[in-house]
């Protein structure tokens, strides 16, 4: 079946998918075409994650290449699972993908399944790690120049909004996908796989194999993240409808419906850590309100690394605050030491009241576990940065129990269980993150510009009843599994299998 010419019984013009098949030459001509390869597999613990959330890496292809798992430390070689394991497939594009793949792994690991981690975004011989590093690229570019003005209203937006939309543009990428298929040559075909990203799902598919999830990140409705022949996900009711008629996805045309069974409602896509532990954590949050205690603000970079100039505005917002133990501040600048080294440089008094914790893993293990229960080590600013993806991401997670107010971009972090400031999006169909959060009440707005994000602070800092709803907002949707999406998603793949 050639999933470029039909897209859920929706036929392409032909203008349509010849572009796709010149796109596939095209990728191919300049990368190669690896679909005769044969590339050999190895399964080993991941070093970084591997006892919290017991995953093991998927390295394929040569292993000294490998791009983030430090293959040349010998770790012993496992076997593959083949009555529990379940593929989770992904890229490193920002950080997002990585931090959904997390969760799966970690209501997987919690639900007494083995899970792989399959970054196809890591193996460097591969045409199909080239085509999603070329791809990456120029969204990241994208995400950097969407601070121009100009460049944002009649490029980026658009783009993310109305360009990703159409099933068009799905096609193309299916035919790309076709490319990336050959990483999945040698693993076991009946072995669930997970996609965190479109193009994980749509390779497996291509590839063969038997019981793909399609877990959707965004819930504005996009062609951009179907994968036919998976069972797709989503995390927000409001987005079912958009999802399943496939609307506006042709224009003003009448589309076909995607199939009875093909999509699937499940809620947010959170870790079981975090789950578990949400009356513990709010509890805690509202005790130090009422006792006075600084109100703890986690500040999260991004892997595009876009939001440095809100994040500095916020931080000399804060410094008098701080000083007077008024407020706290936890800086996760991920893996991009520079932002962190260039607030220090260009906001005065921020290095006298920091404590740096650079990439020593157990150093931030230790502080976000103290920090559950004391209140002398979190006082003044703390700075977070790891080399290592999977620490760089996984920092954001340990630190948020303990947080009181994440300031994020309305992505991926939407969705999680901790009360949120938005600040401004970095692509349109992002907006629709912050509207569903302030809808089922565990965030604000987006706030789009500076003044607006510093009013928001000011709002945290001195109106009680606003962190005071979040958190019962918060213990509300646990109650009715609104936070639960991570183990009904590996609880469907693994139904896949076993029907």
């Amino acid at each position: 079946m050639d999933r470029s010419k039909t897209i859920f019984g929706n036929e392409m013009t032909s203008s349509v998918y010849n572009k796709a098949v010149r796109s596939k030459k095209k990728y191919a001509r300049k990368y190669g075409d690896d679909t005769n390869a044969d590339y050999p597999v190895k399964i080993e613990k991941n070093k970084y994650i591997g006892d919290s959330l017991g995953v093991n890496n998927v390295l394929v292809g040569d292993l000294e290449q490998n791009a983030h798992y430090d293959a040349a430390d010998n770790l012993p070689a496992l076997e593959w699972d083949t009555e529990k394991g379940i593929i989770v497939g992904n890229i490193r594009m920002g950080f997002g993908h990585y931090r959904i793949s997390m969760a799966i792994a970690s209501a997987a690991k919690y639900l007494g399944y083995t899970p792989y981690w399959m970054d196809l975004n890591s193996y460097k011989e591969t045409t199909c790690t080239k085509v999603i590093g070329a791809q990456n690229d120029l969204y990241s570019l994208g995400s950097r120049l969407s601070k121009i003005g100009l460049f944002n209203k009649l490029v980026w937006e658009p783009m993310n909004y109305e360009g990703f939309r159409a099933l068009s543009y799905n096609a193309a990428d299916q035919k790309n996908a076709e490319l990336m298929a050959p990483v999945y040559k040698n693993v076991p075909k009946d072995i669930p796989v997970v996609g965190t990203h479109v193009w994980p799902a749509q390779a497996a598919i291509h590839a063969g194999m038997k019981n793909v999830v399609n877990a959707i990140p965004d819930n504005w409705p996009m062609a951009l993240h179907f994968a036919e022949g998976a069972v797709h996900t989503i995390q927000c009711r409001n987005a079912y409808q958009g999802y399943k008629i496939c609307n506006g996805m042709m224009k003003k045309k009448v589309c076909k419906p995607m199939p009875e069974g093909s999509l699937v409602y499940t809620g947010h896509y959170i870790d079981h850590e975090l789950v578990s532990n949400i009356e513990a954590d709010c509890a805690a949050r509202l005790k130090r309100q009422t006792e006075g205690a600084p109100m703890r603000f986690l500040l999260t970079i991004g892997g595009a690394g876009a939001q440095k100039e809100i994040f500095a505005a916020i931080i000399k917002y804060l410094i008098p605050f701080i000083k007077e133990k008024k407020a706290a501040l936890y800086v996760n600048v991920g893996d991009y030491r520079n932002v962190w080294d260039a607030l220090l440089g260009e906001i005065p008094g921020m290095k006298e009241l920091s404590t740096e914790h650079m990439d020593d893993w157990k150093d931030t293990e230790g502080f976000a576990q103290a920090a559950l229960s004391e209140e002398t080590s979190v006082m003044g600013i703390h700075g977070f940065w790891h080399k290592n993806i999977f620490e760089a991401v996984y920092c954001t997670n340990l630190l948020m129990r303990s947080a009181d107010v994440l300031v994020t971009k309305p992505s991926e972090l939407a969705f999680y269980p901790v009360p949120k400031l938005f600040i401004k999006r970095v692509g349109k169909h992002e907006m629709w993150g912050a509207i569903h959060s302030a809808e089922v009440g565990d965030g604000t707005l987006e706030c789009r510009d500076i003044p607006h994000t510093l009013q928001m602070v000011e709002e945290f800092m001195t109106s009680p009843s606003l962190l005071k709803d979040m958190c019962e907002a918060i213990e509300v949707n646990k109650s009715i599994g609104l936070y639960d999406g991570a183990y009904k998603v590996v609880e469907l793949a693994m139904g896949l299998k076993n029907k």
